[in-house]
C-alpha cells in the first residue's frame, strides 16, 4: 500500500530556509555538469500536463487530441535519440521516488535522493527530467481514468489500481485535482523560466554580469522546489492508487500543495524580475552594437540606398514597411532604389503649419514630376518615447499626422529601432524640432538638415544637398546686390 509523504516544518518554505536548501543541493550538483537542449522535452512536458487536465475527475471531457500539433513538438531533430539516452534516468526518478513514498520516507529525503540521481546534469536539465519523470506517471495515471468507462484493457488496470472506488467520489476528487493542477501549473512556470536563462544568449550577457551571477544564487533553490513539488504530486497520484476514501478526504495533503503552489508563484516572480533585468542588459548590448553598425553603414560606400534605408526601417516577417499617403496602401523600400529620398523626422508633436508648407510644396513637385528638380521622394521617420507603451492616444496622434501627408510613411513608429532613434539624435541631432535629411541616391547623407532649403527654394533646392546651398545663397547675395546698386549700396551690408 503506498503512503503519502508526511508534511514537513512549514519554515521550510521561508526565504532563509530556501537558501539554505540551495546550499545542500549545490552539494549534490557536480560542476562538470552534462549540458542538455532539454526544450524540446519540456515542450512534450507541457504538453502532457494541458492534455491530462480536462479529463481530471469531475471535468471529465472529451480533451481534443490535437494530434498535429503534438507531431509537431516530437518532430524536433534528435529529440527521439535524446529521449533514448535519457530513458533510463527517467524511469529510474519515477521508481526512486514511488519506492521511497511506498516507505513512508518524508519528502525532504526523498528529493535530495532524486537530486543525487541528476547530479551529473545542468541545472535546468535537472528540474525538466524531474518534471518529465512525473509527467509519465501523472499521464498514465490520468489515461487509465479517460479511457477505463469504454476500453476494458483501462479497464482491467484501473480495477487493480483501485481507481471505480476512488473515482466514485468526484465531489471530494476535484478539489485535490484543482489544486494538483495549479502546483503543475507553477511548477511548469519556473521550469520554463530556468530553461530561458539556459538560452539567453552568451554574446550579450555573461555568467560574470550581474544579473546572472544574482539569477544563478537563486536557481539551485528553485530546482530544489520544483522537485520537491514533483514529489509532493507523485505522492497524490500514488496516495490514489493505494489509499481510497482515506486519503481523498485528507485536508492536510491539499494544505501541503497549496503551500507548495504558493512558493513556486513567488520562485517565478523573483526570477522572472531577474529575466527581465536580464533581457534589459542584452537589449542594451544589442543596441549599442546596432548603433556601431549604422555609424559603419553610414561611412561605408554603397551602390545604392537599400541597405542604408532597411536599416533605418525594421520590416518584420517581410512585411511591406512603407505607406504611400496618397495611394493609401502598403509599398515596398525597393521602389526607392537609388532615388533621391528626403528623410522627414519628428516626434508626433509636429507643428501643423510646417507640415501644411511641406505638404503645398511636394504636391507642388507633384504637378510635374518629369522635371529634373521635382525627382525626389519622402518617407517621414517618426520618433517616438519607447520607454512608454504606444497607447491609443500616442496611435491616434501617429495616424492623424500620417493622414496628413501625401508622401511616404513608415507604417508603425515602432519599425525605427531604438539605436536608429540614437543615431538620429546623437549623430543628425535631433532635438524635438523636424529635420529633413537628405541621402543622396547611394545612400550617403549629401546634408543632414535640408529644411531650411525646401521652405526657402522649394524644389530648387534639388538635390538638397550643401554645395546646392551655397550656389542657392550666392545667387540670392548676387540679386541683393543687382537690386541695392540701383538703390543703397548699403543694404548688401544688411545681409
Amino acid at each position: 500500500m503506498a503512503h503519502h509523504t508526511r508534511s514537513d516544518d512549514p519554515r521550510m518554505f521561508s526565504t532563509s530556509g530556501g537558501r539554505a536548501i540551495g546550499k545542500q543541493i549545490e552539494a549534490i550538483h557536480d560542476p562538470a555538469a552534462i549540458e542538455l537542449v532539454v526544450k524540446p522535452i519540456l515542450d512534450i512536458v507541457e504538453d502532457i500536463f494541458h492534455r491530462a487536465t480536462p479529463a481530471v475527475p469531475g471535468l471529465l471531457q472529451e480533451a481534443h487530441m490535437q494530434m498535429e500539433a503534438f507531431d509537431e513538438k516530437a518532430a524536433h531533430p534528435g529529440l527521439h535519440e535524446l529521449i533514448q539516452y535519457l530513458s533510463f534516468t527517467l524511469n529510474r526518478i519515477s521508481c526512486e521516488i514511488a519506492y521511497r513514498l511506498s516507505m513512508g520516507e518524508d519528502a525532504h529525503t526523498t528529493t535530495l535522493a532524486v537530486a543525487q540521481i541528476i547530479k551529473s546534469y545542468s541545472w535546468d536539465a535537472k528540474v525538466v527530467l524531474a518534471l518529465a519523470a512525473f509527467a509519465m506517471t501523472y499521464g498514465e495515471f490520468l489515461l487509465v481514468i479517460q479511457l477505463h468507462a469504454t476500453n476494458p484493457l483501462a479497464k482491467g488496470v484501473a480495477t487493480l489500481k483501485q481507481l471505480p472506488q476512488v473515482l466514485s467520489r468526484t465531489d471530494l476528487l476535484k478539489p485535490k485535482f484543482d489544486t494538483l493542477s495549479n502546483l503543475i501549473n507553477s511548477m511548469l512556470q519556473v521550469a520554463k523560466c530556468i530553461v530561458e536563462f539556459k538560452e539567453l544568449p552568451s554574446r550579450y550577457i555573461s555568467l560574470d554580469d550581474p544579473e546572472m551571477l544574482s539569477a544563478n544564487s537563486d536557481i539551485p533553490s528553485a530546482v530544489y522546489w520544483t522537485i520537491r513539488s514533483t514529489v509532493a504530486c507523485a505522492s497524490q497520484i500514488l496516495g490514489l492508487i493505494g489509499m481510497g476514501h482515506e486519503f481523498i478526504s485528507s485536508t492536510t495533503d491539499a494544505w501541503e500543495l497549496s503551500s507548495l503552489a504558493h512558493n513556486m508563484d513567488s520562485i517565478h516572480s523573483d526570477l522572472m524580475e531577474k529575466l527581465k533585468r536580464c533581457h534589459q542588459r542584452i537589449r542594451g548590448r544589442k543596441d549599442i552594437e546596432a548603433f556601431e553598425t549604422l555609424v559603419r553603414l553610414f561611412d561605408a560606400v554603397h551602390i545604392d540606398n537599400m541597405k542604408i534605408l532597411k536599416a533605418l526601417i525594421y520590416a518584420k516577417n517581410d512585411q511591406l514597411p512603407l505607406w504611400d499617403g496618397t495611394r493609401k496602401q502598403r509599398m515596398s523600400l525597393d521602389l526607392l532604389r537609388r532615388r533621391n529620398v528626403l528623410l522627414l523626422i519628428s516626434d508626433l508633436e509636429m507643428p501643423h503649419d510646417e507640415l501644411y508648407v511641406l505638404e503645398q510644396l511636394y504636391n507642388e513637385s507633384r504637378v510635374q514630376p518629369t522635371r529634373v528638380e521635382n525627382q525626389y521622394d519622402i518617407i517621414w521617420l517618426p520618433i517616438i518615447d519607447r520607454s512608454t507603451p504606444f497607447d491609443e492616444t500616442k496611435r491616434k496622434q501617429f495616424e492623424s499626422l500620417q493622414a496628413m501627408m501625401p508622401w511616404y510613411s513608415v507604417g508603425h513608429p515602432t519599425m525605427i529601432e531604438p539605436a536608429v532613434v540614437r543615431y538620429i539624435k546623437e549623430v543628425w541631432g535631433f532635438n524635438k524640432k523636424p529635420l529633413l535629411v537628405a541621402p543622396d541616391p547611394q545612400g550617403k547623407v549629401a546634408n543632414p538638415n535640408a529644411i531650411h532649403m525646401m521652405f526657402i527654394w522649394g524644389s530648387m533646392a534639388y538635390p538638397f544637398t550643401k554645395i546646392r546651398e551655397e550656389t542657392l545663397w550666392k545667387e540670392e547675395t548676387w540679386r541683393i546686390e543687382l537690386l541695392a546698386d540701383s538703390i543703397d549700396p548699403s543694404i548688401v551690408n544688411w545681409v
